[in-house]
Order: structure tokens, then C-alpha cells, then sequence
């Protein structure tokens, strides 16, 4: 005779297997229909101007950057109360919880005051079975989840029906709000680490700005106070103006056609194919490619070895980075050779006149650089020592924020495993609960 139960997975002592899994036996499996009101959206007819622009805060997908940080307290577009008494637009109460179910399915954030939304999002009144910022974490770890199920080509999206037959797990409510406050400090950690980043990388632009004009001397290259009027502005007098075309030997990079042609890639090489996506998703330095070039690719490419200087030239024009590993370049880069200048310095330089290419490029179906542009741009130039000094301090800085980047992305990783255990009684909190691994 065959066991019902072979094959599945024992539950532990002190748990109980569910429809949502494993679960504590002081807890409780919940449609969340019956624990909290479920509501949606919708559009007022953009045709009437009296609709928009009103005192009602209006959640759409316009607002997805906001959503998965706590609450949300302004919205880019508002309505009036015409929009709600001509479309099926409700207004939803201060802690309600929304979650999207199109597009950037299942992002969330609680209202911070009443606010209506767009057909795009749910939006759920809490009853005093459960707790909104409990409902609130929970969601986020449903958030894979969300994503796999969302169907559609041009637009993913979650039906109601999902939504009407979905079940939660359910602490008692004072364990509830013992979770989403242990969670809640996480988040707040992980804010204290965003506002300390955003300050740090003030403070390191304004010190580029000061340093790479030489406004700011740096100590023992003080020497000489004067300072004089150049095509680049106000130097100082022992600085000099100089083409970048005259420190080095900018070449474009090339292209192999077609360039979908699997014959030019090759997952074992160790010659990388520079994309804008790997410069883009980098910082000052590049370690890895997402896509590795054939021999035949690299012949029909321009090689890059380690330790040069690359820029964009196309499309995210005037991004700089500092190759780390062996690289081919396609015409959308160029590469500064027998550079007779700080390397790092001349990254700087181009850091920080970035924004200014996009004045100065040539348009079609995506913004581009010539070559004859980057060559004859003029740039201040201190001393070598100089160039070094100033350099070091900028590279400090950003080793000082990177470092408290992987401190936050470390966090966050801490969290989502929090959200695991926690949301699912795993573990259990000491005051409220018999921790249990």
C-alpha cells in the first residue's frame, strides 16, 4: 500500500502543514479577502481637463520608484473630485496597502494619506485581523512569485482572480507587528544607508568641482596664488590648458558585422566584448563583460589591453571607465592610448564634464560623439604630482562609497533572508514566540 505522505517534505515539531506551507500551529491560514478589504482602481478620461490636476493623490505606474520604500506620500499626477464621480476611481484610506499587478508587477507601499490609484495597482484596507505593514512585508517576499505568474507580451499583468483566491499566513496580531517592526528597522537601516551615500556623493562632487579647476588646492601645491583666465575658465597660474588630443591617442573602437553573428562570440574567451550595458551598470572600473569575443571576433574588433581608459560615445554618451581585464571595443567607444597623463586624473576630468557632450553630439537615432570632438576638447592640467594627489583623494572617496554600498546591499540581502524565516515562522521572534529553526 502506497504512504499519502511519501515524498513530502516532514514538518517539524510545534508546526503544521498548510495550503501556504509549513507554518506554526499558533497560526492561522487566511484568505486575505477575509482579513482585509480589496479594492482597485482606475483612469479618469485624460479628454477632460477638469478631472486632473486636482487635491486627490493618484497612484500610477508613473510612481513605481516610490513604491517598495515604506510609505508613499505624494504621487506625480493628482485628480479632482470630478475624476472620482466620473470614473471608477476610489478614494482609499491613509495606511492602505497597494501592490502592483502591471508592468512592474509586485512593487508595494502604504498610503500615506488618502489616496486614489490607477487600474494598475490593488489596493488593500487592513482589518484588525492583520496588520498593514505586515501585509505590507509579506507581499514584498511574494514578490518572485508575482513576477512568475504575471502573464502577457507587451504588458505582464496578475487577474483578479488570483488576487480573490489569495491566501496568507497569519501570526497572532501581536506577532504581526512584531515581525513588520523588526522588518521595519532593517528598512530604516537601509534609508540611513541611502541618505549617507546620496551625502558622500555630494560632497564628492563638489570636491571634484573644486579640485579639477584648481579652486582648491590641495596642501604643498599652494605655492603659487595667482590665478589667471583661460578658454576654461579661472586656473591656476602654474596650470595649463591642453586639447585631450595632445595626452593621448584616442581611437575609436570596431565593430564586427553582423554583429548578431554568433560566429564572433566565444563564452570560454577570456577577451571580453565591451557593452554600454556593462559600462552603465558599473562604477569606476571594469572587472567582467557580459558577452566574450571569438578569434575571429577579436580580429574584427579593436583589443583593448587592461588598465587603459575607455569613454561612450554613443548613445550614453561621455561615460568613462577604467578597464580591468582584456577587452574588445565597438565603435560606439574609444580608447585613450599612450596617455601622457594620471590616468585616473583624465577620468575624473571626463567624469565631470560628462553632461556636457550631450550639448555638443550629433543626433540621429541615438546621441553620438566624433572623434575629432573628444580630440579637440580642452581640459586643465596641473603637474603630474598634482594630477596624482588630486586622483588619490577622489579614489578615496570612492572607496568610501562603494564600501557603503556593499554594506547596504548586504542589508538588504539580511532583510529578504529575514522576510523568509520571519513572514513564515521559521523563525520565531523570542518575545513573542518559541524560536525554532
Amino acid at each position: 500500500m502506497t504512504d499519502p505522505q511519501a515524498g513530502v517534505e516532514d514538518v517539524p515539531p510545534g508546526y503544521k502543514r498548510t495550503d501556504v506551507g509549513a507554518i506554526p500551529e499558533d497560526w492561522s491560514v487566511s484568505l486575505l479577502d477575509s482579513v482585509a478589504v480589496r479594492g482597485s482602481g482606475h483612469t479618469p478620461d485624460k479628454k477632460h481637463p477638469e478631472y486632473w490636476d486636482g487635491s486627490i493623490p493618484w497612484i500610477s505606474l508613473a510612481d513605481s520608484p516610490e513604491l517598495d520604500n515604506g510609505y508613499i506620500y505624494e504621487t506625480t499626477s493628482t485628480i479632482t473630485p470630478a475624476g472620482i464621480q466620473n470614473s471608477s476611481a476610489v478614494i482609499h484610506p491613509p495606511e492602505t496597502v497597494v501592490l502592483t499587478r502591471d508592468a512592474g508587477v509586485g512593487k508595494s507601499a502604504i498610503m500615506g494619506q488618502a489616496m486614489a490609484v490607477s487600474q494598475h495597482f490593488m489596493a488593500w484596507r487592513c482589518g484588525p485581523d492583520i496588520n498593514n505593514h505586515f501585509l505590507y512585508y509579506w507581499l514584498q517576499s511574494k514578490k518572485g512569485e508575482f513576477e512568475r505568474i504575471a502573464i502577457g507580451n507587451t504588458i505582464k499583468t496578475i487577474g483578479l482572480p488570483y488576487f480573490k483566491n489569495l491566501k496568507i499566513p497569519l501570526p497572532h496580531i501581536h506577532e504581526q507587528c512584531a515581525i513588520a517592526a523588526a522588518l521595519s528597522d532593517v528598512d530604516g537601516l537601509i534609508g540611513a544607508l541611502d541618505a549617507l551615500i546620496e551625502k558622500k556623493r555630494a560632497i564628492k562632487q563638489a570636491t571634484m568641482q573644486q579640485l579639477l579647476t584648481g579652486k582648491k588646492r590641495l596642501p604643498g601645491f599652494e605655492k603659487n596664488p595667482d590665478y589667471k583666465n583661460t578658454e576654461v575658465g579661472m586656473i591656476p597660474e602654474d596650470w595649463r590648458v591642453v586639447k585631450v588630443g595632445a595626452i593621448a591617442n584616442i581611437l575609436r573602437g570596431a565593430s564586427p558585422r553582423p554583429i548578431d553573428s554568433p560566429v564572433w562570440f566565444d563564452e570560454h574567451s577570456s577577451t571580453g566584448w565591451l557593452r554600454i550595458s556593462d559600462v552603465t551598470s558599473a562604477d569606476k572600473y571594469l572587472m567582467e563583460t557580459t558577452q566574450c569575443l571569438s578569434s575571429a571576433g577579436i580580429a574584427n574588433s579593436r583589443l583593448v589591453k587592461p588598465d587603459n581608459l575607455v569613454m561612450s560615445i554613443c548613445a550614453t554618451v561621455g561615460r568613462p571607465i577604467i578597464i580591468k581585464k582584456e577587452v574588445c571595443i565597438h565603435d560606439g567607444f574609444v580608447v585613450f592610448e599612450g596617455l601622457n597623463a594620471n590616468k585616473e586624473y583624465l577620468y575624473y576630468i571626463l567624469l565631470s564634464i560628462e553632461m556636457d557632450w550631450s550639448k555638443h553630439g550629433q543626433t540621429g537615432s541615438q546621441m553620438n560623439l566624433n572623434t575629432g570632438l573628444i580630440i579637440s576638447t580642452l581640459i586643465p592640467l596641473p603637474a603630474p604630482e598634482e594630477q596624482t594627489a588630486i586622483a588619490a583623494v577622489l579614489s578615496d572617496m570612492d572607496a568610501e562609497i562603494a564600501a557603503l554600498e556593499r554594506r547596504r546591499e548586504k542589508t538588504k540581502q539580511i532583510k529578504q533572508g529575514m522576510m523568509q524565516q520571519l513572514l513564515t515562522g521559521r523563525i520565531r521572534l523570542p518575545s513573542v514566540g518559541r524560536v525554532s529553526a
